[in-house]
């Protein structure tokens, strides 16, 4: 039995028909429009359609950024596309021969790590995607939790520093604003400014025209470039003091970390894991989870949109 999952990214869609192992069977990519709302309705139905055409799938996932209703109908909010309350899922079953559900894409992601990833072998696991943003996936008692509205997990919006810096959300003191990718290049120019240790950093951004990327920082972090390994620090310690507090709430047995900036391994999970212990309530006394790199990669949206659409078919 087979399901199709669409993962819509700021700058491009995937699709892919996946099957109930979590295997992709086939697959498309095409860009992003930009800002056009009927554009990429239009793309997200030609996808399903290709994809569907002579398959047995029996459904769709639309992994979406932003609040999704507690029905997966329904997009409150998206950051990329003009949605504000789109009613979605019926604008695309309209439009398609399968049944179509709607995932907030931190959702997604999460639920393809803990069905087939890095998760697969906990009950409850707390992921958290650092790229640009900070984006989040609670699974609690083999669970997906979504919250009473459809809109819960948002765990990069929760606040870590009273008045701290200013977030997209409106609020401030984030966790996005600390331990995102954006985050980590503010610290890497930092220390570039300064010399020293942030030498090499500072060289590489001169040769960019001016400006460090996630990717340059990562290289040299894999290269033990003390400047680079600094700035992962500084990112780790805001993780690591935030996956604490989760971890008093939620009282996962893994926590998976995902996205680009991940990607560097331990650079990433040892600052982690010594900024958790020291701060994690009542220390020596509570069971301490595992801290690892999420398995999907870039893969996780698509398959996770459709393994969920699959049990939402089979429940119909």
């Amino acid at each position: 039995m087979h399901a199709i999952g669409i993962d819509i990214g700021g700058t491009k869609i995937a699709g892919a028909l996946v099957d109930e192992s979590g295997t992709i069977v086939s697959q498309l990519r095409t860009p992003t429009p930009d800002g056009d709302s009927d554009a990429l309705k239009s793309i997200v139905v030609d996808m399903i359609n290709e994809l569907a055409d002579g398959t047995d799938a029996v459904a769709a996932g639309v992994a979406a950024p932003g609040f999704i209703d507690a029905t997966q109908s329904i997009v409150y909010y998206t950051p990329n596309v003009p949605w504000r309350h789109e009613p979605l899922r019926t604008a695309l079953e309209s439009r398609v021969g399968v049944p179509v559900i709607i995932e907030n894409d931190a959702n997604a992601a999460g639920w393809a790590e803990f069905r087939f990833g890095a998760g697969r072998l906990s009950t409850d696991m707390v992921m958290l995607t650092i790229g640009t943003g900070v984006g989040g996936a609670v699974v609690s008692d083999a669970t997906l939790f979504r919250g009473g509205f459809g809109a819960g997990a948002e765990l990069g919006h929760m606040r870590i520093v009273p008045n701290g810096l200013p977030c997209g959300c409106g609020a401030n003191g984030c966790i996005e604003q600390y331990g995102s990718g954006r985050a980590l290049q503010r610290y890497a120019n930092t220390l570039a400014d300064a010399g020293g240790i942030g030498q090499r950093l500072a060289d590489v951004r001169s040769k960019s025209g001016g400006h460090l990327h996630g990717k340059d920082i990562s290289a040299l972090a894999l290269e033990d470039d003390p400047g680079a390994l600094q700035a992962f620090r500084q990112l780790g310690d805001w993780l690591g003091q935030a996956c604490a507090s989760l971890d008093a709430i939620l009282d996962p047995q893994v926590f998976v970390f995902g996205g680009g900036v991940a990607q560097v391994g331990d650079r990433l999970l040892a600052p982690i894991r010594q900024a958790f212990l020291s701060t994690l309530p009542a220390r020596g006394y509570h069971p301490e989870p595992e801290f690892v790199i999420a398995e999907l990669v870039n893969d996780a949206g698509v398959v996770g949109a459709a393994d969920l659409a699959r049990v939402h078919a089979a429940a119909i």
